[in-house]
């Protein structure tokens, strides 16, 4: 007898017949959680009032808490209690409605038994879908089988049907007749540069700084050295800490003149007075501040490109990240000196920055940078939220939109570009965006992630085009006003197969001066990407391969 204290057998518990289990993964800011809540509400009663026609039960995991008003997983240790209570051979519906932190629930996700059905809202005032494609991309990365859906209202026959069939199969089929794998790669320029860029990354090596990992709860953004390295790109570990105490020493001038070249180049800024609820002089100031902080940073240790994590650490500090990361985007953007004042730093050229540290959007932007820059094309680019959209005039125009961190050249320049103050429930500190349209014009569109425990890239057409102001402005009200957007038709793409395939909630957008170019420049892309190591797939109609 020794006399130790052996933990208690948790019960083994079998889900009843016909009944399925819910939970609803939220964000980390309470206020975002209580503003989407109704939302989500109306999303549990469609999905629900689906199983129960076909005789099926839900069970909700767990109740709405009286203190918060809300029935939202907020946060990991909250998602480890409510699994304990789910069979674990429960067939499991995750819903959102709204941005969810994948981190919430991994845990329990990662060791269920049952099957799994992650469903959303498509609507454009509460990003459901954008959490949805975040969570399926995580679920994906860590090789956890899952079945998806989503519906504007919950009551077309695709939706019921696909429910159905999960009741049935576990599962949901999808059309991906639109994928294909990069074939033999055909004796042309530009395959020979991309391989050329591609061999010089692997041989040389790159450094892309991170301050922070894990933004957002973005599992699926985090990938391990082992993978990354393999490709020629390291990391460089930093700490927004540093960031802030480096943001303390640029001195106010140096942050004024960043913003007047920005003003002078035809910039508006829409100011007020009150720091709570209105963009004002001194949250700019920062921002600038903000910005060569970056630049001088990346100079220190060599780095590539960056990506500062912001919406969970500074955001309590200082005012939002958007601005500074739009203007390091840009080819043309304020001169930024070394501390003793003695070299510009990165002078006459973008410095690519992936915004909220998502590293599937490093890889593609350093690559992006590279090859636009061989082929002597503007090298801009950008992740943008796959947000949401709607048929235009007999085609699905996606609204793309990213929280203000777009380059200006995608809106036609500085002058197009207006700065709107965050809004204050997600950006308490407040902050100016680079709010605009993005120009018409032929583009790349792509997606580095992790599947089947490889790095894989997705590589596809599309064409933004031109809305009529009234239509914009109507999907700018529905989203967010006052973030920048683009109106993306994708080639040969439907929505669902777009839903269905897609690894993750950001998309990544650069554009070419014309559809030949764009086939071009694609090509090279593939190429460089397939040199070092990466899995690529050809999404929709691309030609030249």
């Amino acid at each position: 007898m020794t006399g130790y204290r052996l933990p208690a057998v948790r019960e083994r518990r079998t889900a009843p017949p016909k009944t399925a289990y819910l939970v609803a993964s939220g964000d980390l800011r309470e206020s975002a959680n209580a503003a989407g809540w109704p939302t989500q509400v109306a999303l549990e009663a469609g999905v629900t009032g689906v199983l129960n026609e076909l005789g099926w039960q839900v069970i909700r995991a767990n109740d709405v808490d009286p203190e918060t008003g809300h029935g939202f997983i907020s946060s990991q240790r909250m998602g480890l209690e409510v699994f304990k209570g789910i069979p674990a051979d429960a067939p499991l519906i995750v819903a959102e409605a709204v941005w969810q932190y994948s981190h919430h629930v991994l845990a329990g996700l990662r060791t269920h038994e049952g099957p799994i059905l992650t469903v959303a809202n498509f609507a454009g005032d509460w990003p459901g879908l954008v959490g949805l494609l975040g969570l399926n991309a995580g679920m994906t990365k860590m090789g956890k089988d899952y079945a998806s859906i989503w519906s504007v209202d919950f009551t077309d026959e695709w939706f019921k049907d696909g429910i159905k069939e999960w009741t049935e199969t576990g599962r949901i089929t999808h059309d991906a007749s639109h994928v294909r794998a990069l074939p033999a790669l055909p004796a042309t320029p530009e395959v020979e540069l991309g391989r050329a860029l591609g061999d010089q990354l692997l041989a040389e090596k790159a450094i892309i700084g991170v301050f922070d990992e894990g933004c957002m709860g973005m599992y699926n953004a985090i990938f391990d050295d082992e993978l990354l390295n393999r490709t020629g790109i390291y990391k460089e570990r930093l700490s927004q800490s540093a960031l802030y105490a480096e943001m303390l020493t640029v001195t106010d001038a140096e942050a004024d003149a960043a913003r007047d070249w920005l003003t002078d180049r035809g910039m508006t800024f829409r100011f007020g007075t009150d720091e709570a609820t209105e963009l004002t002089e001194t949250q700019v100031r920062w921002q600038m501040k903000m910005y060569v902080a970056a630049l001088r940073i990346a100079d220190d240790f060599g780095l590539d490109a960056v990506g500062i994590q912001y919406q969970q650490g500074l955001k309590d500090l200082v005012p939002a990240s958007d601005l500074a990361e739009g203007v390091l985007n840009s080819t043309e953007r304020p001169p930024v000196l070394s501390r003793d004042g003695s070299r510009e730093l990165f002078a006459g050229r973008a410095f690519p920055h992936f915004n909220e540290a998502d590293e599937g959007v490093a890889v593609d932007a350093l690559v992006t940078d590279r090859v636009w820059t061989a082929m002597g094309l503007v090298p801009d680019n950008t992740l943008h939220d796959v947000r949401w959209g709607e048929d235009f005039d007999c085609q699905f125009v996606w609204v793309y939109e990213i929280s203000g961190s777009v380059p200006a050249s995608h809106l036609g320049g500085w002058d197009k570009a207006e700065g709107w103050r965050q809004g204050p429930v997600f950006f308490p500190a407040g902050g100016s965006t680079i709010n605009g349209v993005s120009k018409p014009g032929d583009v790349v569109i792509s997606r580095v992630f992790i599947a089947d425990g490889v790095l894989q890239a997705d590589i596809f057409r599309g064409t933004v085009v031109e809305l009529p102001e009234e239509e914009t402005q109507r999907r700018k009200d529905a989203t967010n006003p006052e973030w920048p957007i683009a109106h993306v038709v994708l080639h040969d793409v439907t929505r669902d197969q777009f839903m269905a395939r897609h690894k993750a909630n950001h998309a990544q957008l650069v554009y070419a001066p014309d559809a030949e170019t764009a086939d071009r420049a694609l090509v090279a892309k593939a190429a460089m990407l397939d040199r070092m190591g990466i899995t690529v797939n050809l999404v929709g109609r691309v030609s030249g391969l």
